[in-house]
């Protein structure tokens, strides 16, 4: 075995997955680790855009990802009891975004990625990191499963609470940086009731967003969001409880959308909204990627898209750097890098537009998504959003 090209992958998820096929794409010999003692998934929606539209193509998964696209769908902003203010079309953003644009589950997507994936790169579940000591050339981890592994390149893909990051770099404490809101997202086994198909149903109010999506019997899903100063005590009444307590006074899609969430709440995503902030995401040979690494959280709404991008990247710049890992880290870091500060700072202003601190603020909003409806606006929009995708994808690697 030709250790200098060999590399393990803790996390099995969208970015651990992508990055084994990218490794492996490029020459490397992969190994993927995965705490879960099965494949698991969330049903919330993840969009791809941009430089993780690019990535999925170059990754080869388009096609089976472009088969479970959503689509465009119209926002229908409504009031506390469900009636309807006004009607964001689809065709709007499908100005901006243009063609090169998908909406899909993040399950789908990290489905299309194991299938990919999984008959390339041996995938260990149910298995951990214990210890991690490195060299000059190597790196040798201990597993609970009692094996160990001598590696040239770890890959921390293990998401928000990375234990590789814990290892290695230090507590979570001193990277997480809380931004003090909730989300709760999962799909809805049944049509959403007072929801027109092909749409969105949307309330915006002080201190919360609730949107609940119906785009037909198997695609249809909810999304929660409230500020609260205490996401640990929030978290710890559970999905059903949490989200009826805050959003069960509302009307129009959201009662149907909390019935189906307390039937089953298994397969709702719920957590604090946090962001790690780290000075680098490599030591040594050990690198940290996707939400271990950055973690831009849902109000960035580009967490997806940029864990794609990140392992396509990473796969490049091994591929340019040769044997030289520390080289290549460093590299990849540094092109990527002023993306993920932009899509953090845009998710902390993202927190007054999900949760807006009051009335006064929610009207603004209001009237801001309004005006966009105008014509000469909605042009100025659209072209913004164009321009904006494009900077972002002249500066990948080629």
């Amino acid at each position: 075995m030709d250790r200098s090209r060999r590399a393990l992958v803790v996390g099995a998820g969208i970015a651990g997955l992508a990055t084994a096929l990218r490794l492996h794409q490029v020459g490397w010999d992969v190994l993927v680790v995965e705490r879960a003692p099965a494949r698991r998934s969330s049903g919330y929606l993840v969009n791809l855009l941009g430089q993780g539209y690019d990535a999925a193509e170059r990754l080869g998964v388009l096609p089976a990802v472009a088969a479970k696209d959503l689509g465009l769908f119209s926002s229908i902003l409504v009031k506390a009891d469900g009636r309807k203010k006004f009607t964001f079309p689809a065709a709007l953003a499908h100005a901006a975004l243009g063609g090169r644009a998908l909406t899909v589950f993040r399950g789908d997507l990290e489905s299309a990625l194991y299938e990919a994936v999984h008959e390339v790169v041996e995938i260990r579940f149910g298995t951990t990191v214990r210890a991690v000591t490195q060299d000059t050339d190597h790196v040798r981890i201990t597993l609970s499963d009692g094996t160990s592994e001598h590696v040239a390149l770890l890959v921390g893909a293990d998401g928000l609470h990375s234990g590789v990051r814990e290892i290695v770099f230090g507590s979570e404490t001193e990277f997480r940086v809380d931004l003090r809101h909730v989300v709760g997202a999962f799909p809805l086994d049944e049509v959403p009731q007072d929801v027109p198909e092909g749409a969105s149903a949307t309330f915006i109010g002080p201190g919360r967003t609730a949107a609940v999506i119906n785009l037909g019997p198997g695609r249809s899903s909810a999304f929660f969001t409230y500020r609260t100063d205490e996401p640990a005590a929030e978290l710890t009444r559970g999905p059903a409880r949490a989200l009826t307590a805050a959003f069960g006074d509302l009307g129009g899609g959201v009662p149907d959308a909390l019935r189906q969430l307390a039937a089953d709440p298994a397969g709702a995503y719920f957590d604090s909204v946090s962001q790690i902030v780290t000075d680098r995401w490599s030591q040594g040979r050990v690198v940290l990627l996707g939400d271990a690494a950055w973690c831009v959280t849902l109000f960035a709404g580009y967490g997806a898209a940029l864990a794609l991008a990140g392992a396509d990247q990473l796969g490049a710049a091994l591929e340019e750097n040769g044997h030289d890992v520390p080289t290549a880290l460093a590299r990849w870091e540094t092109l990527l890098r002023p993306e993920i500060r932009k899509r953090q700072a845009l998710a902390r202003k993202g927190t007054s537009q999900f949760a807006p601190p009051t009335k006064a603020h929610a009207w603004a909003r209001d009237l801001a998504i309004r005006a966009t409806l105008l014509p000469g606006i909605r042009t100025l929009v659209a072209r913004s959003i164009q321009r904006a995708q494009q900077n972002a994808r002249s500066g990948k690697p080629r």
